[in-house]
């Protein structure tokens, strides 16, 4: 007879609230149960009450690590609402902040991932060689966090031809910091005794769940947005798209190592070709049509996609956010089942799960099976009663 197994909504293995319920027999889970929901910031009724310009700094905020992918998906979106077309140094300019987020993302799932295998050591340094990464990110952008560099157009800042060399100089930095890094994932035998044939997502579960980002290619789907459906200047470097098809934890240890790899190359090529001109178009008095555009942008855990609808004001009538972790948290479900209690917490943490951007709410009426979004007066009469 099974036996049920909580971990959370409190768990010193998660950073986040979330309620993960586990059937196990012994040591073997055999069901597994994901509930969210603990974390909802109401992100989406506030966009649709503040202006575009506004709203820049309210997305950056739906996550601290992919803040740039935010505000830049945010703003391409909105550029197509508008009929902006943005300058190329400015879409280079995105680029280079992108991927230095990317960086920036992995270094730091890297070392939660040797935490919860118990590399403390590894963690430490891979902390401090995220620090170098960080530093490039302010000297660019002014901030370490919700970095305000993207506005509709374009971007806020640009940085003078003196700070390319300790910008190259720092990717030089991380490309050995990334080597050391190979070096622990493809010759310690504690990572790889943790990490080999755990968590395993078949590439039919994969695609039936719709995962995506490193989770997608390291079971072997062959998607990327940043190839398949080119923004800022993507499609005019060269890089390579890394796949996977093992599935296991292993796996997405290695698509997120290579992709530190493309990564670095990436930067290196767009300050090589980085071209002048503005950093942003003249708007002038910016109209707003009555449209509706989506956008995509390849964030560090995958797509994230944004729909907007304007209404003809400079405040947008609706604002919609699908975050990459909104997909792949239900894989969770599927990659739990079969594995030790022990290994949960690294097979969770492999997908690098977010689960504050995920939260949404809808209030549904159990009698008709109609759905409609709750208003604040509405959640708030609720919860008195």
């Amino acid at each position: 007879m099974p036996v049920a197994l909580p971990i959370g909504p409190y768990h010193p293995a998660l950073k986040e609230n979330t309620y993960f319920r586990l059937e196990v027999e012994g040591e073997r889970i055999v069901n597994a149960d994901l509930k969210i929901g603990y974390n909802h910031r109401g992100v989406e009724w506030l966009a649709a009450r503040r202006t575009y310009h506004q709203d820049i700094f309210l997305c950056e905020r739906v996550c601290g690590i992919c803040s740039n992918a935010h505000s830049t998906c945010f703003c391409q979106t909105v550029e197509d609402v508008a009929r902006i077309d943005v300058p190329d140094r400015a879409k280079y300019l995105r680029v280079i902040v992108a991927e230095l987020e990317r960086l920036h993302s992995h270094f730091l799932w890297f070392g939660v991932a040797m935490h919860v295998i118990g590399f403390d050591t590894a963690f430490m340094h891979m902390w401090k060689d995220r620090e170098t990464i960080m530093k490039i990110i302010e000297s660019i952008t002014g901030k370490r966090v919700n970095h305000g560099f993207n506005t509709i157009g374009g971007t806020r800042r640009d940085f003078a031809p003196s700070i390319v060399k300790s910008i190259a100089d720092g990717i030089d930095a991380i490309e050995k910091a990334a080597d050391r890094i190979r070096n622990a994932v493809t010759k310690d035998r504690l990572v790889k005794k943790r990490a080999l044939d755990i968590g395993y997502l078949s590439v039919e579960d994969a695609k039936r769940i719709s995962v995506v980002g490193p989770t997608a290619r390291a079971s072997g789907i062959n998607v990327d947005i940043r190839r398949d459906d080119p923004y800022a200047a993507y499609s005019e470097l060269d890089w390579n798209v890394v796949i996977r098809d093992e599935g296991d934890v292993l796996a997405r240890v290695v698509v997120r190592l290579l992709e530190i790899y493309e990564s670095i190359r990436l930067v290196r090529e767009a300050l090589k070709s980085l071209p002048n001109g503005p950093i942003s178009a003249d708007i002038g008095q910016l109209e707003f049509p009555v449209s509706e555009a989506y956008g995509r942008v390849e964030a560090p855990r995958g797509e994230l996609f944004y729909f907007i609808k304007s209404n003809g004001t400079n405040v947008p009538e609706r604002v919609k956010i699908r975050t990459p972790s909104y997909m792949n948290n239900a894989a969770l479900t599927t990659m739990l089942i079969g594995n030790s209690t022990a290994d949960a917490p690294l097979v969770i943490a492999s997908i690098d799960p977010c689960y504050s951007c995920t939260d949404r709410v809808a209030i549904i009426d159990v009698k008709n099976g109609e759905t409609a979004y709750a208003t604040m007066e509405e959640l708030s009469r609720r919860k008195r009663h």
